[in-house]
């Protein structure tokens, strides 16, 4: 079938071999798409971390090398590892509560030492997926999802009044330019139709960025001080162990995985009329595993499919798989060039602020979505209900646990997503499942 499918030069066939005329634009539109959400978080983590104007350009150049590198992992599908079917992988939101914990607490070498181990251990979860797939049903997942959103609220508003520490925080300047930013997203993403609607974060980030490049917000100084081609540096940022970030960085691997099954879920009934393969799925979080070990090295975040992309591919049904690794080639080109790193990390805090909060709504309602995919029953609502609230409850009150020792007091409240999911999670296991109508018998005996 695969050497049949290669004679055609479709774009809608898998394996097809469509001409680089028609294959490029694809491929950039998925590259336009992912763009600024792939770099935005090793942007938010240098920032929380203190990281030199330098050392923030190098974080940006390994999340543009290891988008590519894993997209090409998950395209090849080797020795198990890969789904082999179209994506595009970027750095993820998803990991930023616990990576600004750890980072804060720890430093950034704990960030890729916790990564290291997390990554490793998402590839047994890979081996097992078919068999431990039912432990984490979707009122699980979509809690911890839910609660990622949420969580990410402060990191956005923060940016939108200009940055926590800066001198002009929360002034008019700031909030203008933030808002205006996040109406540009809002209307593109609402009214827009086809490139304008996929691409509203690009474009509300460029309406931004010349707004508040006119009013003097915008520096260039190091730009001119960063080199134009340069390859990454291997351990450079050094690896440490701390045993509770290690935890919640394994935690973090299992909760994308679990999220990253309805990514690519979603692409093979959208894209393909089918189901996605337990094979196929174990492949991809395998795959994600082994590009968040070879990123750990050099500084790149972990990673899981974008959404956006996904969403582009439903669409347009352009599944070559020939497309897809042109995206990943010119990802891996962009991270050899500090330039263009360090151009990006001229947007002030307002604008990403602004763009932001967009992507951090949407995880949050995909959370939503993902909880409202079974029946709201009472033990359903509770075990949403009580997660949420310990986990959010907690990390809003950090000195209910003031007493507790450094470990427990680093993974447990740092970050509401590690008591949401270990709340929900044995909730899940230890409440029997009982649907609408069998709730409502036992009310009627109790009556």
């Amino acid at each position: 079938m695969k050497k049949e499918a290669t004679a055609n030069k479709s774009l809608f066939s898998l394996y097809g071999q469509p001409g680089f005329k028609k294959a490029f634009p694809q491929s950039l539109q998925h590259v336009l798409a992912m763009l600024v959400g792939n770099i935005t978080p090793p942007i938010l983590i240098a920032n929380a971390t203190g990281l030199s104007p330098e050392e923030k350009v190098m974080l940006v150049q390994a999340a543009m090398l290891i988008g590519g590198i894993v997209t090409l992992i998950q395209l090849f599908s080797f020795w198990g590892f890969g789904v082999g079917l179209p994506n595009v992988m970027g750095v993820a939101f998803a990991y930023m509560p616990v990576l600004l914990a750890i980072g804060k607490q720890y430093g950034v070498d704990a960030v890729f030492g916790a990564q290291i181990i997390g990554a490793f251990v998402s590839i047994f979860v890979g081996m097992f997926i078919g068999k431990i797939r039912k432990y984490f049903p979707p009122i699980v997942s979509g809690t911890v999802v839910l609660t990622i959103g949420l969580s990410l609220y402060s990191t956005g508003l923060n940016y939108m009044a200009g940055g926590v520490g800066t001198p002009d925080f929360g002034s008019y300047r700031n909030w203008i330019v933030a808002i205006i930013t996040l109406l540009v997203v809002l209307l593109c993403n609402m009214f827009g139709k086809g490139y304008l609607k996929i691409s509203a974060m690009l474009i509300g980030i460029l309406a931004g960025y010349g707004i508040s490049g006119g009013m003097g917000m915008v520096s260039f100084t190091n730009v001119g001080d960063s080199s134009w081609i340069s390859l990454p540096k291997l351990f450079y940022w050094g690896l440490e162990f701390p045993p509770s970030a290690v935890v919640s960085m394994i935690v973090m691997y299992i909760v994308n995985a679990v999220q990253s099954i309805g990514d690519f879920s979603s692409t093979a009934i959208g894209a393909f009329g089918r189901e996605a393969t337990d094979k196929e799925l174990g492949g991809a979080i395998k795959g994600n595993g082994l590009g968040g070990m070879i990123g750990a090295l050099f500084g790149g975040l972990p990673t899981d499919p974008y959404s956006q992309n996904v969403g582009l591919i439903v669409t347009t049904k352009v599944v070559s798989l020939k497309v897809f690794k042109i995206v990943a080639i010119v990802m891996l080109l962009a991270g050899f060039f500090p330039k263009l790193g360090a151009v990006m990390t001229t947007i002030p805090y307002p604008v990403l602020g602004g763009a932001t909060m967009m992507v951090f709504a949407s995880i949050t309602m995909s959370g939503m979505e993902l909880i409202n995919q079974q029946e709201s029953t009472h033990r359903n609502k509770t075990i949403v209900g009580l997660a949420i609230a310990l986990g959010m409850g907690v990390t809003m009150v950090p000195n209910s646990i003031a007493n507790f020792p450094d470990w427990f007091k680093m993974m447990f409240g740092s970050s509401p997503i590690i008591i949401a999911f270990f709340v929900a999670f044995v909730l899940n296991a230890i409440i029997p499942d009982k649907s609408l109508e069998e709730e409502a018998e036992l009310i009627g005996m109790e009556k």
